[in-house]
């Protein structure tokens, strides 16, 4: 047990997970009860910092700079009065009470925190998803991820390096050397085809000359399905298809994955896309250490299967929110999905019913409600649909509006987090610092 977290008569709130539903939760439930002597909020998650999950596919284009964006856990939980821990879970005993945490280790390998367990007497589980590779070929060793802030920075990494490669071989540049194939067509994915359709042309504009664009690179967008984006409207996703075949996005539908190898990508088809860089943006699934975890009951995808409370269905001491939790509503025959608009409506809801269960009050069911989709095309277009929007139908839009809609869901995400003083602030800051810096990372 960690020093100093085992008072008598003190209600522990533990929060597994720093993403957007877990750091909210914890920010609005610290400044709640940051000063109260009966009520202790405590944070734990691996990493250090936070970054909107939504802007992941722009760090790995390199058109965002991650420490212009991050949110420190420590800094942020001492501003709103709440304990941060860092470690990675890896076990619960609901007996007594406690969540286990691995060791955390530097670079070198040296031990920053032991192994060590941390009480709960409230536990809510909002660790997020990972993407599914549905137990394909060759997809841990040659595809990267984009869950997380170190797998986007290392994608973009990998990136500059390649282009930095072929400039200063002393051979050609070779067939699918500089390309990318990103699979998985979901918003993810499209949206890092598009923005690294311009990226990748900043940076060799910066002096790559023994690089042709039009010739060397290339980026192809492979889906399973027979469209993509499947959360929009059909009409949407055409305009989508159209708008990438014109700026020279290759798209592949109805194409499957058979295996990811260092050269490319091979379909089911017997098809071949050549390609040292491949980005796995398909399918989703809770953490695989979530599957049957003290007993809970969890789905095929690892998922906490929970009550409309979101409670667990086996200890109501546990909730589970975001793409951990697995919730069918009364009326429907479907999960809700795993969306970031979900996470931050189940944060929102579990940050009044806490207070109420602390207080022996009953608890209010979730609501889920489907505002629409959003789909950030970069300084091509951002196109989306409103859901209920006039008389309850849905209105599609494009263009300047879009993109307007699209960046105010991540200022509601900063104000939640830090309040509109600051998140005006800083937005200034990054508008003049824009004017000072590299439009792309090269770093």
């Amino acid at each position: 047990m960690v020093p100093g977290e085992n008072e008598q008569g003190l209600h522990r709130i533990v929060v597994v997970g720093g993403g957007a539903a877990g750091l909210q939760l914890a920010t609005k439930l610290g400044d709640k009860f940051g000063r109260s002597k009966d009520v202790h909020v405590t944070l734990v998650d691996r990493a250090r910092t936070h970054i909107w999950k939504p802007l992941l596919h722009e760090v790995a284009a390199g058109s965002l700079d991650v420490g212009h964006h991050a949110v420190d856990y420590l800094h942020h939980a001492h501003q709103h009065h709440f304990r941060y821990r860092i470690g990675e879970m890896t076990g619960l005993d609901r007996t007594a009470r406690t969540i286990q945490l691995a060791a955390s280790h530097d670079a070198e390998g040296r031990e920053i925190t032991p192994v060590r367990a941390v009480g709960y007497d409230t536990l809510v589980m909002a660790v997020g998803s990972t993407t599914n590779d549905f137990g394909t070929p060759g997809v841990k060793d040659h595809a990267i991820a984009l869950d997380t802030q170190d797998q986007a920075v290392r994608f973009h990494q990998r990136l500059v390096n390649g282009m930095l490669r072929a400039h200063t071989q002393v051979g050609p540049v070779r067939p699918g050397q500089l390309h990318v194939t990103v699979i998985g067509a979901g918003a993810t994915g499209t949206e890092l085809a598009a923005e690294l359709h311009r990226t990748v042309r900043d940076v060799v504009s910066t002096g790559m000359d023994r690089i042709d664009p039009a010739k060397d690179l290339k980026i192809t967008l492979v889906e399973a399905a027979d469209r993509i984006l499947p959360a929009v409207p059909p009409r949407l996703s055409s305009e989508v298809m159209a708008l990438l075949a014109k700026i020279g996005v290759e798209v592949r539908v109805q194409a499957r994955v058979t295996e990811v190898r260092a050269d490319g990508v091979a379909l089911a088809d017997g098809s071949f896309i050549p390609s040292e860089l491949v980005v796995w943006a398909a399918g989703v699934k809770a953490p695989p250490f979530l599957q049957g975890i003290g007993g809970l009951e969890t789905t095929r995808t690892n998922q906490l299967v929970v009550t409309p409370t979101l409670q667990t269905t086996h200890d109501p001491d546990i909730f589970a929110i975001g793409d951990c939790a697995y919730l069918v509503e009364a009326g429907s025959d479907r999960p809700v999905p795993p969306r970031a608009q979900a996470a931050h409506q189940q944060a929102s809801h579990l940050i009044k019913q806490i207070p109420a269960r602390i207080a022996g009050k009953p608890l209010k069911p979730f609501k889920y409600r489907d505002f629409g989709s959003l789909v950030s095309l970069g300084e091509y277009s951002t196109v989306g649909s409103l859901m209920g929007f006039i008389r309850g139908k849905n209105m599609l839009i494009a263009g300047l509006f879009a993109r307007m809609m699209y960046r105010s869901l991540y200022k509601m995400h900063e104000q939640a987090l830090h309040g509109t003083m600051k998140t005006a602030l800083d937005a200034a800051a990054r508008a003049l610092t824009r004017r000072t810096e590299a439009r792309v990372k090269l770093h």
